[in-house]
């Protein structure tokens, strides 16, 4: 694999970047739409959450969302490494994440950190993620973010 031609790679970074963008608005349909014809797993869990729906509905249920209506989060998504196989219509990337969260009852701090590790096809001549696993590395103070406990259901590092 390469780099690939500049429209690819900038076609699928910008898919990563709206994703942090969506997440931090509460936009749970967008997210979806992301995964219309993907997938996303948690590394160390399970199964996967397939399709525009499921997706959505698994960030419905386990984010909070405070009364202006976003998370009052900052995802950032860094030292994105993308791979691209122009002729197969594929590629994977992967990146680190760190989720900054500031809100009337938390101080300005790093919630979440780990790494992304993610999969593109081209259909019609369109990127759209196939894939993204998420693995989750370090935990802060999400009792503002999640309405889960996060501790509970991932596996210890």
């Amino acid at each position: 694999m390469s780099a690939g031609e500049w429209s690819s790679h900038h076609a699928i970074t910008t898919l990563m970047y709206r994703y942090a963008e969506y997440v931090d608005a509460a936009d749970f349909a967008s997210i979806g739409a992301l995964f219309a014809d993907g997938e996303m797993t948690t590394r160390g869990m399970s199964g996967a959450i397939v399709g525009a729906d499921a997706v959505a509905g698994l960030y419905s249920h386990t984010n909070k969302v405070h009364p202006n209506g976003t998370l009052m989060t900052r995802h950032l998504t860094t030292n994105v490494i993308v791979d691209i196989d122009e002729a197969a219509d594929t590629a994977t990337a992967r990146s680190s994440f760190v989720v900054f969260q500031a809100t009337p009852q938390v101080a300005l701090a790093p919630i979440v950190a780990g790494r992304y590790r993610d999969r593109f096809r081209r259909v019609d001549g369109t990127w759209r993620f196939a894939q993204r696993e998420m693995d989750v590395q370090q935990i802060g103070d999400v009792s503002d973010h999640l309405l889960i406990d996060l501790g509970t259901v991932l596996p210890k590092h």
